[in-house]
């Protein structure tokens, strides 16, 4: 999804804004784990984040495809789009199975950065892609549902206003099928911390603005859940398709980062008398990682397709994650492997985003999980699990 092929003006726009945010942003943010707030005001006050906002509710209106090519450009700038990326496909919930009252009281919102939905609540400690095992439970109690339990690796949680929760409305061994009995609810985290809802940040390699979520009888209006009780998970499925599309999108920008910084770190550095470039032991990798994003990128631009004409394409999702999280990953080690020991200095850049990127061969869904999916309901091979 190169320049020529797509929104050539939306990521010219794009790179323009993020030139206000350099390397030495970033480096302070990752070494103080601070979140960008700067950069995501920035985005929202220019309406990137409002892209696939309807008209209707002050967004831009526009196709997953632009949405793909605003967060592919932030992170080819060196940038770090996850500080906000959710915000595009968490309020497809909303969007899509809310009624009415909650698209006009939240979405305007949202658009405008009044409002900010980063946060998203389905990880526990106990179930981890398990989704179906998830013990976190919300009971009926008036117009409200009380809510206890935990949840993990939630990021963004303390940079939010709302989050998106996922709960067992019913037992898991009270209903037909193990997705059945969960609901999804909003839940205001201004009122809610400190009210029943404790946020424990949890440090990581990554500067993603973490937590550990404990509930501890949250009490929740019942006007705030999203469509039907007991139908929650697959409302949460209804949103993955974009969310692997445009983490692959993100994945893209981040090799093509990598091939850049390599490509001209190579014909830069000089050993032996020539540049280091000249040699096929460097050209060649720096080569490979630019086919494989290339091909990598028809496939995510294949999904993105598909999924703004309306077509089925949870494979295509999951295929175009995979082969953009492989390209991204393969692209930064051959970028570290082409700097040598200057990789592994801060003032580079490229051990910040080699530790970024290597997040998506295990989140939103791992590169395992993909290969399962498409194994058995794509190949018709027994399910392993």
């Amino acid at each position: 999804m190169s320049d020529e092929r797509s929104h050539p003006d939306v990521r010219a726009a794009v790179t323009r804004l993020c030139a206000n945010f350099p390397d030495e942003y970033w480096r302070e943010k990752d070494s103080l784990k601070a979140y960008p707030g700067e950069f995501v005001q920035a985005l929202t006050d220019a309406g990137y984040l409002s892209v696939l906002i309807p008209e209707e509710y002050d967004g831009a209106g526009m196709d997953l495809a632009t949405a793909c090519a605003v967060l592919e450009e932030i992170q080819h700038s060196g940038a770090n789009g996850a500080a906000c990326h959710a915000q595009m496909y968490i309020m497809g919930s909303l969007l899509r199975h809310g009624n009415e009252a909650q698209k006009q009281k939240y979405l305007p919102g949202i658009a405008s950065g009044a409002l900010r939905l980063q946060a998203f609540g389905v990880t526990e400690p106990s179930s981890g892609t398990d989704t179906t095992r998830i013990k976190t439970r919300a009971h009926r109690d008036g117009d409200h549902y009380v809510v206890s339990g935990q949840k993990v690796f939630i990021s963004r949680v303390e940079h939010s206003d709302l989050l998106l929760l996922l709960v067992r409305t019913t037992p898991r061994d009270e209903v037909d099928k193990p997705t059945q009995g969960m609901s999804v609810l909003l839940v205001d985290l201004r009122e809610a911390v400190g009210n029943g809802l404790t946020v424990r940040p949890l440090e990581t390699m990554l500067n993603h603005a973490t937590t550990e979520l404990f509930f501890d009888q949250l009490r929740v209006p019942v006007e705030n859940l999203i469509g039907e009780e007991g139908k929650g998970f697959s409302y949460i499925l209804d949103g993955m398709n974009a969310e692997r599309i445009l983490i692959a999108s993100e994945c893209i920008g981040d090799a093509r980062w990598f091939i850049d910084r390599a490509s001209s770190y190579a014909r830069e550095r000089e050993v032996f008398g020539a540049p280091i470039g000249k040699n096929q032991g460097i050209q060649f990798p720096i080569a490979g990682s630019h086919i494989q994003t290339e091909a990598a990128a028809l496939m995510v631009e294949k999904a993105c397709r598909m999924f703004d004409t309306g077509v089925a394409c949870g494979s295509e999702a999951n295929m175009a994650k995979l082969l953009a999280a492989d390209a991204s990953w393969a692209a930064a080690d051959m970028c570290l492997q082409t700097h040598g020991g200057y990789g592994f200095t801060v003032e580079y850049d490229v051990e910040r985003k080699f530790r970024e990127t290597r997040l998506y061969q295990v989140a939103p869904i791992s590169t395992n999980l993909i290969l399962s999916n498409i194994a058995t309901h794509v190949l018709g091979l027994p399910k392993s699990f």
